[in-house]
């Protein structure tokens, strides 16, 4: 059930990371970028936890948010 919700959100940024990012001017302010981190985020914490990272990183990528090496966070036991 778990990858039955995340695979299409991990296909989405596959069809973004190979087919928009390349015509795009790079401006992501984070390490790893943002949809590097969000499917990093989707495959180690699945939908809920992973999606909620990934909003919350997305949300903070503007001109007065945050920068520097932000990793994923890793899954508690």
């Amino acid at each position: 059930m778990k990858r039955l919700l995340v695979a299409p959100l991990l296909f989405l940024i596959k069809i973004y990371q190979t087919f928009i990012s390349p015509i795009t001017p790079a401006t992501c302010r984070y390490q790893p970028t943002c949809s590097h981190y969000t499917k990093e985020a989707l495959e180690v914490h699945g939908f809920w936890k992973g999606g909620k990272l990934a909003l919350k990183r997305i949300f903070s990528c503007h001109p007065w948010g945050g920068s520097g090496y932000d990793p994923v966070p890793e899954k508690e036991d």
